[in-house]
């Protein structure tokens, strides 16, 4: 197994990050500096990251129905609620699969599985996240396809995948993309306040009925359904 793979695997984050690591000189083997992605460690060989043992964890994938107010992220320098406050102690080495902004709730993956979070993240999968939006006024679905079309944000063309109305006011938005804060910075180009957003949705995996604040493990099923997952 390839040390950025094995990192990953030992819940250090996706294996970008692990190259970062690696790249950084804060990994060693046997009490030597690697900065080699291509090593491949022995099973009897010691690996520490930042002078910490790494040792490979079973793996552990988690969904969580974020509430808003709390930020998707381990530490925050401004002292805020943090998505890991609600999970338990023990799930030091898990951490999240992209991010929802600290107003938006909804389904948020966490985990110790790089390869599950590279699979889910990279841009070539197109990984659809389904949304519903509460606007501050009534639709005009004249707007729709602007929206479908696509709108420029940080230089690349952010686009709508599929949009419906549930009522004047609400609306069930697809994405395949994962620009910063898209689909409330998309409506605000053409006119519109997002006042509540919650992902229901990621791939064929539902939020549910799981209460906000809450947490359950993905079960076995639930994984399979992301190894389907193939580049488009």
């Amino acid at each position: 197994m390839r040390l950025n793979r094995f990192l990953a695997a030992a819940g250090l984050g996706s294996r970008r990050h692990c190259d970062q690591l690696i790249a950084a000189g804060q990994v060693t083997i046997n009490g030597r500096t690697c900065t080699d992605f291509s090593a491949q460690p022995a099973l009897r060989d010691h690996i520490k990251v930042n002078g910490k043992l790494v040792r490979l964890a079973p793996r552990l994938t988690i969904m969580l129905h974020k509430p808003a107010g709390f930020v998707s992220t381990r530490r925050d320098p401004r002292a805020r609620d943090t998505v890991f406050d609600l999970l338990p102690a023990n799930f030091s080495r898990l951490f999240n699969i992209g991010r929802l902004d600290a107003q938006t709730e909804g389904l948020l993956l966490l985990t110790n599985d790089g390869d599950l979070a590279r699979s889910l993240t990279h841009p070539r999968y197109k990984i659809e996240k389904e949304y519903e939006v509460t606007l501050d006024r009534p639709w005009d679905s004249t707007l729709t396809s602007k929206l479908l079309r696509g709108i420029f944000l940080d230089g690349q063309r952010a686009r709508i995948a599929r949009l419906h109305s549930v009522s004047p006011v609400r609306l069930r938005v697809v994405l395949r993309q994962g620009i910063n804060r898209q689909i409330r910075r998309m409506f605000e180009a053409v006119g519109y306040r997002v006042k509540d957003l919650i992902r229901l949705r990621i791939a064929n995996l539902q939020l549910g009925d799981l209460p906000r604040g809450h947490w359950r493990e993905l079960t076995k099923r639930e994984l399979k359904c992301f190894e389907g997952q193939s580049p488009q």
